[in-house]
């Protein structure tokens, strides 16, 4: 569905070259939500807009839903357009124009009669979830009602292609996760592909097949959502996977265990797939002669599974701890000692 090779975009400046896309490969499927994630600066958005042609590539190719974008233009490249739609972090509104309006715009664009672009309205308004809101502004909008909008208008034209550049980082949370499910109704119910831009990995763990992570405008990362948060290979990345894993508050509560146990280790225990549902704590109170404190645990559900991070204290004989430790790498656990006592 999306193919980029060898891309590369460089920016000429008064201070001189800036390469923002460095070499880029990418193979996206058809019919996944694909996750691009980078902090500030990585080169996230020059790469979206290359993906549908408002930036032209210094090198390399981009071929998105059986189009090359990176050397047509004019009419083809406006119709290659139709096939792939954007919804942006600020909704992007025409502030004079009902919910309806805003919806029906890139119809009118399109040439659609007025009984067919009524038609086409009225299943998206239903789609997503705005019912009732038709006649409303944008002033009277919540912002995750704007963007329910900006994705209505943006899947008018039934595109292959929905791209999605840091589209819930001007909402708050609750309202982040009801636009998240949104797109995975979407991606469902439609087959669409979905390429999402993002700084936040709460983002990526919810939704996404796959992620790549972008630094200094190269991909150094990607994989399977599940793969890169077991087993994270860079430290950029291993930065974001710890934003969902790790809370920050869990060294603190370390440090402070430390200081209240004089014995014993901390370890921190990590769970993949089915072994997150195993009772493994319940097993190793029952089965050895050790105190166990939970410290810190979060269970994360994955587009391809389950993933958590439990840090405990173990307390007890060497010998009984070092049984325990072992009855845990047999669960398919993995097992880190983070400080000993």
């Amino acid at each position: 569905m999306i193919s980029l090779k060898k891309l590369n975009k460089v920016y000429e400046t008064k201070s001189g070259q800036v390469t923002a896309v460095n070499n880029v490969n990418l193979e996206i499927n058809k019919g996944e939500i694909f996750g691009i994630i980078g902090y500030s600066g990585a080169g996230k958005s020059s790469l979206i807009r290359l993906l549908n042609g408002l930036e032209k590539p210094t090198s390399g190719s981009v071929h998105v839903a059986g189009s090359h974008i990176d050397s047509i233009k004019g009419a083809k490249l406006r119709k290659a357009r139709q096939e792939i739609s954007m919804i942006f972090q600020h909704f992007n509104l025409l502030w004079s124009r009902t919910v309806r309006e805003n919806i029906a715009f890139p119809l009118e664009i399109a040439g659609v009669k007025a009984s067919a672009r009524k038609k086409r309205v009225d299943e998206l308004i239903k789609l997503v979830g705005l019912e009732g809101r038709e006649e409303a502004y944008p002033a009277q909008l919540s912002g995750g009602q704007k963007q329910r909008v900006g994705i209505a208008r943006a899947l008018a034209n039934n595109p292959k292609v929905l791209l999605c550049d840091e589209a819930t980082s001007a909402l708050d949370p609750q309202t982040t996760d009801s636009i998240l499910d949104l797109l995975v109704d979407i991606n469902e119910r439609l087959g669409l592909t979905i390429v999402l831009i993002t700084h936040e990995m709460h983002v990526i763990r919810k939704i996404c097949h796959r992620v790549a992570v972008m630094e200094n405008g190269e991909v150094v990362e990607q994989g399977n959502v599940l793969d890169v948060f077991r087993n994270p290979q860079k430290p950029i990345t291993k930065r974001f996977v710890k934003q969902v894993t790790e809370p920050d508050e869990t060294n603190e509560v370390v440090a402070h265990l430390l200081e209240l146990y004089p014995k014993g280790k901390v370890i921190q225990l990590t769970f993949v797939g089915e072994s997150a549902e195993q009772p493994i704590i319940t097993n190793l109170i029952r089965n050895y002669s050790i105190e166990v404190n939970i410290l810190q645990g979060k269970i994360s559900q994955t587009q391809s599974g389950s993933y958590g991070n439990l840090f405990i204290h173990l307390d007890g004989n060497e010998a009984e701890i070092n049984k325990a430790l072992a009855f845990i790498y047999e669960q398919n656990v993995e097992v880190e000692v983070i400080a000993n006592a």
